[in-house]
């Protein structure tokens, strides 16, 4: 039942192949990082919407602990009526719902500069009473399942409260043999704090302890790298700057590189630890299973994308010729075809082309965003000790939150678009659902935001003021969706192969993770990409890998979101009210089904195709459009 177990449920990280988004209200010394309390109150969330002080957070965790001591008199009697079961489950929603406020509040807090230590301790402390709240509520699901089907099925019919708590236990049955005794279950909620060190030790070297290293530019100005600096560079028009940077950082990740292949092989180890367990075949079994997702899904999805991989050759061999290059290098791949067009977005400008984009959505869809923009929703800015990447957060009982590193440029554009699109999900389905149904299956969760990034890349090009913006829009679209269906299905395929590894008796070496990364790479980036001698190492350093099989639904989404976007624009019948629809469900159903209902099945190829027919076209175009500037 509780809904905080990883660190970020719902979280977003988007667009890694980009990999960390950076800030844009810098120092004027390069060579020095901007701090937090220099980003202008207007750009920061307020988490004290959530508790105005640490003295209001301390005192519902007080409620959490006495809160604890109220299952016991549940242990061994939900059996004995309808009543006493239902009694359980709505002590247990609405403790969890403060220990969501707890948990959401002292991340975020961390996330705003993960250097203070009082939110170390307190992220600390929200986590250790987490793990004993899975403790205490761990005797539920095998109590349930230790009666007969027929019997639960039968407490749901005698008792109207839970008629809301139908679906919830008709897939616990579902799930039945995965679900332990009751003392398994609570060895296993007592290693839930063992089972997040990978990701935690992770996180601290990507977040804290690693450093980029500093670069000096052509003007003589020397550059502190972070993360959004770096990813600048690579998409400017320096090469020699894009080479220093790209060997700097990668001899940045040298210092940890036996750190980190240790501690990815012992993520890997913890998810068969799990899926052995619960008596799963396979740890992808156990990642799909939760949502009830068939493993014909996962493998289409990379045997369809796998087998279209020749127009993402083509693209890199028409950027290639572009730029002018004999050998293109892992480090050239992004910058864009037409760089000296590339346009700066102030903050606010942003704002206003999410809003008209989002136009078919309909007036309260833009209304909402609109209350979100102005209400204390987002972070924008980078800063020292600010969490990297960006995400959508909240609970149930608060606004949305959503992290980002702000920095100018289309791809923030787009990624405002993204996270508010998630914002508004969970807005509209925490309106809707009981909360027991409030959060988002990892499938579905992705489809929203890119269903906001379809309709705003529609409406730019519609827009475009001549044939070079329409070059730069389509290079942004293209490197969309290059970098969230090509490149996280190559993830996927390369968790895939360290999965297996290990489920097959196998263990990790630096070497062996580098030369498994470097065949994908090959593979999929084509012959007009070199890669350089240190650039197989991101398979070691991609957050995404410590939660099991997530980045495939990435792609899923993507797909998914495309097909919805050509409906609504299409303006086919029903399609906006089925979309509503989708908006406003969250978990009481099986994420392929409520799919289904607003008018995609991913069961069948279609969607997935009909994104890499479009992908081609794209291509087309803008080498159509290239040959009529000249370009190639």
């Amino acid at each position: 039942m509780n809904s905080m177990k990883s660190r970020k449920i719902g979280l977003s990280i988007i667009l890694l192949f980009v990999m960390i988004l950076g800030g844009s209200i810098m120092a004027q010394d390069k060579s020095t990082i901007p701090q937090r309390s220099d980003i202008p109150d207007k750009y920061k969330w307020r988490v004290e919407d959530i508790y105005e002080t640490i003295d209001d957070w301390n005192a519902d965790y007080d409620r959490i602990e006495a809160g604890l001591g109220e299952y016991e008199k549940f242990k061994g009697h939900l059996a004995d009526s309808p009543e006493m079961l239902y009694q359980c489950l709505r002590l247990d929603d609405s403790l969890n719902v403060i220990i969501g406020n707890l948990y959401v509040y002292a991340y975020l807090k961390w996330d705003e500069d993960q250097r203070v230590s009082t939110y170390q301790e307190l992220s600390g402390r929200a986590s250790g009473i987490n793990s004993r709240m899975s403790q205490a509520e761990a005797f539920i699901q095998p109590e349930i399942l230790a009666m007969d089907d027929e019997k639960i099925m039968s407490f749901i019919e005698q008792y109207e409260g839970l008629k809301i708590y139908e679906f919830y236990l008709k897939d616990m049955i579902r799930q039945k043999t995965h679900i332990l005794s009751q003392e398994g279950e609570r060895i296993m909620a007592a290693a839930a704090g063992f089972t997040r060190t990978p990701i935690d030790i992770f996180q601290i070297i990507d977040n804290v302890d690693h450093k980029l290293g500093k670069v000096v530019d052509s003007a003589g100005d020397t550059i502190a790298l972070t993360w959004g600096r770096y990813s600048r560079i690579m998409k400017g028009t320096d090469r020699e700057l894009r080479r220093v940077a790209n060997d700097t950082v990668q001899e940045s990740w040298k210092r940890y590189i036996n750190t980190l292949s240790k501690v990815l092989y012992a993520s890997v180890v913890k998810d068969l630890f799990i899926t052995e367990a619960r008596n799963y075949n396979s740890t992808l079994s156990r990642g799909l299973d939760g949502n009830n997702i068939p493993e014909d899904v996962f493998y289409n999805l990379i045997q369809t994308i796998t087998a279209n991989l020749e127009p993402l050759h083509k693209w890199y061999d028409i950027k290639k010729r572009v730029l002018g290059y004999d050998t293109m290098y892992a480090y050239d791949m992004s910058v864009p075809v037409a760089p000296d067009y590339e346009k700066q977005f102030e903050f606010e400008e942003a704002e206003k082309l999410v809003l008209a984009g989002m136009k078919p959505l309909g007036k309260q869809y833009v209304k909402d965003l609109e209350m979100g923009m102005n209400g204390g929703w987002i972070d924008a800015f980078e800063y020292e000790g600010k969490s990297s990447g960006g995400y959508n957060w909240g609970t149930y009982t608060s606004h949305p939150y959503i992290m980002m590193n702000f920095d100018k440029n289309l791809r923030d554009v787009f990624t405002l678009a993204h996270e508010l699109g998630h914002a508004i999900h969970g807005l509209y389905t925490n309106r809707n659902e009981p909360y027991i149904y409030h959060g988002h299956s990892l499938f579905n969760a992705e489809i929203a935001s890119t269903t906001n990034e379809a309709l705003l890349q529609r409406y730019m090009l519609d827009n475009a003021k001549n044939r070079m913006e329409k070059i730069s829009l389509l290079n942004n679209y293209i490197e969309q969706i290059e970098g969230t269906v090509f490149v996280q299905v190559m993830f996927s395929e390369f968790e895939q192969i360290i999965h297996d590894q290990v489920q097959n008796g196998g263990a990790f070496s630096v070497d062996w993770l580098r030369q498994e990364y470097r065949k994908l790479q090959d593979k999929y980036y084509g012959p007009a990409v070199t890669i350089g001698p240190d650039n197989d190492m991101s398979g070691m350093k991609i957050y995404h890998f410590y939660r099991t099989f997530y980045v495939y639904q990435y792609a899923t989404g993507y797909c998914a979101a495309e097909a919805l976007a050509h409906k609504i624009l299409a303006q086919e019948e029903g399609a906006l009210e089925n979309y509503k629809e989708f908006l406003s469900t969250g978990t009481s159903d099986y994420p392929v089904e409520i799919l289904k209902k607003a008018g995609v099945d991913m069961t069948k190829p279609e969607a997935v195709e009909a994104t890499m027919k479009l992908f081609a076209e794209l291509v087309n175009e803008i080498e159509k459009l290239l040959h009529e500037e000249g370009m190639i």
